[in-house]
């Protein structure tokens, strides 16, 4: 993508791209009565092994052909998993959380802050392009974390939407006849590898957003190379708008 390329829309990932899940699951996990007495960096073991299970769960589920879940149901299952493993440092076995503390857990998810660079970046390219969601999960999911994040995007595309589940080919296709828009006028921007091979797959242009919660067994120099634009250091959203508005 060079600085004269002008596309006429931009679909973003949202969950670790734009939002920063980390802080409040960790929060939620430490808060959590039957975790309290685990030391932080376990809390921060268990979180980050909660998102590593969640993708592996939606790359299971799309190369069995299981169509699209609940990102609750998914987060659910995938936290049982996780905890099942944690009894050698709680002190006990299958049960130490509680069904209300589990529940809890799973919607700490729906609320999460922007990246600090987010908001504003958002609000510069919405001015010139249309700035769309396109992630997985459910509708409800989005808008709760939008609400809490304060992201000003167009509009938003779930899976449970449109009935499909990203890295599926066609539900890159689908957000783009839905905006009229062919797949070399958009771009997808995303903090996940696995998500912009998809998007170049169908001929979108590609930015990859570091960031330092995703991702964490990707090859970064690999990555490098299969996009169109990486974005790292400080504020990768802004200079992506700085990138496509101008100073």
């Amino acid at each position: 993508m060079t600085p004269q390329f002008k596309p006429k829309a931009l679909i973003f990932d949202l969950m670790g791209t734009c939002t920063n899940w980390h802080p409040t699951i960790q929060t939620a996990l430490s808060t959590t009565p039957s975790l309290t007495h685990l030391a932080p960096e376990v809390h921060a073991q268990i979180a980050s092994s909660w998102r590593e299970g969640f993708f592996q769960e939606i790359h299971r589920r799309f190369r069995a052909g299981l169509g699209t879940e609940s990102i609750d149901v998914t987060h659910r299952r995938v936290l049982d998993g996780v905890l099942d493993g944690v009894d050698s440092v709680a002190g006990g076995g299958e049960g130490i959380v509680g069904e209300e503390e589990r529940e809890r857990l799973v919607h700490a998810w729906h609320f999460q802050d922007a990246w600090p660079d987010s908001i504003d970046a958002i609000m510069r390219l919405k001015e010139e392009y249309m700035v769309v969601v396109l992630a997985n999960g459910t509708t409800r999911l989005q808008l709760d974390l939008i609400q809490s994040s304060r992201i000003p995007f167009h509009t938003l595309f779930s899976s449970q939407l449109l009935g499909l589940t990203k890295p599926d080919p066609a539900i890159y296709r689908k957000a783009l006849d839905l905006m009229q828009v062919e797949p070399e006028e958009a771009v997808m921007v995303a903090a996940h590898a696995y998500d912009l091979r998809a998007a170049k797959g169908v001929g979108m242009r590609t930015v990859y957003i570091y960031r330092r919660t995703e991702d964490l067994d990707e090859d970064m120099e690999a990555v490098r190379r299969d996009v169109d634009v990486f974005l790292d250091g400080e504020g990768p959203l802004g200079q992506l708008a700085e990138m496509l508005c101008g100073e």
